[in-house]
């Protein structure tokens, strides 16, 4: 483990010490909004009898497979017996589980204790609903579902700003606007996209001068609907029903729009053609079209208007099924259904998948993101262990992983990683009310640490593999150094100065890093350990640090 040199700010005391002491005092204030046991928490804008009802629901209907699965307590056979379900999680796994999945990053031990001292059977539904009303988990969510609807593409900066889309996409999570909405304004939105950040949506999209219809049919098709149409762009797809009239019906609904000075404007009587080798003139004219449900399209209205329409009615069932798998990823790390962007035809007969009655349920209720978090973040799959019978002998694994007899586990991404360090990295939590110090020292340290370690781009639920070099760049990059450095201003500093044993100590550090305690095993090799070789509390801080930003429990969700 590297050796850390405290003497740099030991040098010069006296100066050294009252200008820390200043900056102590703006750092770390009281802040009302976190102490424990005051806590004022929003009520959801939705019945919780109702959301128990859902849930009670999904959990009935579970064992309906969205996929073909192992064998399941009523479909177990003699050569296939049914897949045990593991116990449910202990309440600070799950608190992690959220905090991981909302807002990117472990909960801080202020958050920790705080949830500790709420003493309601329905705590973590109460957290959860606090969580829907902190601006991080909407920028967060944004940001994700962001790379989804706009790509990771810089673009053209003159007509495409991701800051204001991400910021306005945001506000809509935050303030749970139905998601149908969200989108209808995504699609048809007018004017400047500075001043109407939605339609960025269309500006990402535009290359040269022009707004390029194809790359927007797809995205939709992929974004909207969890069909993947690119392919029939060509040619008719080989494996799919998509027909190259269906995709070039669909992009022909984005051919009329045009930047103009009054920003995105749709041209009237435009005739959309394509190239076309066999045509005598070279051109063939296409007509505005969708690959089925014609009797959704609205008569009246610009193309884009009636696209949105489309897309987002209520017969739609490709629709809401796309947004509930996604959402469900993103709770979860994986989806029910894989690939995320081409799922499979919605049967014939509604409600014969835990996918379809949940996207039901969704739809019932108005299209909220809020209450579809909290049904899945309650169903019995999420709150199950990540422990598994299976796992001491390794059979079986693999088939209670797939059929969600566990929850399973996934390792972090990049930034939910750096995340997940620079917040164990301060006591305090680290969201807008923060220091603009602490603010801009996660913002560079994020950026950098981005940089160096690699992102997954688009494809946001996609497995991947961690490397080599992004092991050794936490275990010897100057990330991981000054993260784990005892200072005066940072976590491992402060808990070494406040612990009065060393078990305080561990047990600390190991709800700052990891959110829960250590095991009794874990506390006496510790303790046997700094008996072989005493060191300062601020030197053992510093080791547990060093050692638990590099375990696999802290890089991955279970």
């Amino acid at each position: 483990m590297p050796g850390k040199s405290r003497a740099a700010w030991q040098t010069g005391l006296p100066i050294a010490g009252v200008a820390l002491l200043v900056v102590w005092m703006f750092l770390f204030a009281a802040r009302t909004d976190l102490d424990s046991g005051t806590t004022t928490h929003r009520q959801p804008g939705f019945d919780s009898a109702a959301v128990s009802a859902s849930v009670a629901g999904i959990n009935a209907t579970w064992k309906i497979s969205p996929q073909p699965l192992p064998a399941t307590q009523e479909t177990a056979t003699a050569d296939k017996p049914p897949i045990e379900f593991a116990g449910r999680a202990d309440d600070l796994q799950i608190l992690r589980r959220l905090h991981l999945a909302m807002i990117g990053m472990a909960p801080s031990l202020e958050e920790v204790r705080a949830f500790e001292t709420l003493a309601t059977p329905d705590r973590l539904s109460v957290w959860t609903t606090r969580l829907l009303n902190d601006p991080r988990t909407g920028e967060y969510l944004a940001q994700r579902l962001g790379k989804v609807f706009v790509g990771i593409d810089d673009g053209q900066f003159i007509v495409f700003r991701r800051d204001r889309f991400t910021q306005w996409l945001a506000a809509e999570l935050l303030a749970d606007r139905p998601y149908d909405q969200i989108v209808r304004q995504m699609i048809a939105e007018k004017g400047l996209w500075t001043g109407r950040p939605a339609g960025n949506f269309i500006t990402a999209a535009v290359v040269g001068e022009e707004v390029d219809e194809n790359k927007l049919a797809g995205r939709t098709a992929r974004a909207f609907l969890g069909q993947r149409m690119d392919c029939a762009q060509c040619h008719d797809h080989f494996f799919a029903e998509w027909k190259q009239q269906d995709f070039e019906g669909l992009a022909a609904y984005f051919a009329p729009v045009q930047i103009s000075a009054v920003g995105l404007e749709d041209q009237r009587d435009f005739q959309y053609s394509v190239d076309d080798a066999k045509s005598p003139e070279g051109k063939r004219n296409v007509a505005l079209g969708v690959p089925f449900g014609k009797e959704w399209v609205a008569e009246q209205g610009t193309e884009r208007e009636r696209l949105a329409g489309w897309v987002t009615h209520t017969d739609n069932r490709r629709f809401d099924r796309a947004i509930v798998n996604r959402m469900w990823g993103l709770m979860f790390g994986r989806p029910l259904v894989e690939p995320v962007d081409d799922l499979p035809d919605p049967s014939e007969v509604p409600g014969t998948d835990t996918l379809d009655v949940l996207a039901r349920d969704f739809l019932d209720h108005g299209r909220s993101l809020h209450r579809l978090i909290h049904v899945i973040t309650q169903s019995e799959a999420f709150l199950r262990d990540s422990k598994h019978p299976s796992a001491e002998t390794g059979e079986g694994i693999d088939a209670a992983s797939e059929s969600w007899a566990m929850f399973p586990l996934t390792r972090l991404r990049p930034e939910q990683t750096i995340g997940n360090m620079l917040q164990a990295w301060s006591l305090q939590t680290i969201d807008q009310n923060s220091h603009v110090f602490v603010r801009l020292f996660r913002l560079f340290r994020e950026r950098d640490f981005l940089k160096e370690y690699g992102d997954t781009g688009e494809d946001e639920l996609a497995l991947f593999t961690g490397t080599i070099p992004q092991a050794l760049l936490r275990m010897n990059g100057e990330f991981s150094r000054q993260l784990s450095e005892a200072t005066p201003l940072s976590a491992p500093g402060r808990l070494a100065g406040l612990s009065n044993t060393n078990e305080e100590l561990i047990t600390g550090v190991f709800l700052a890093c990891l959110t829960r305690r250590p095991t009794p095993e874990e506390l006496r090799l510790i303790e046997e350990s700094w008996r072989e070789n005493p060191t300062s509390k601020g030197n053992l801080a510093e080791d547990l640090y060093w050692t638990l930003f590099n375990s696999p429990e802290f890089s991955w969700n279970h």
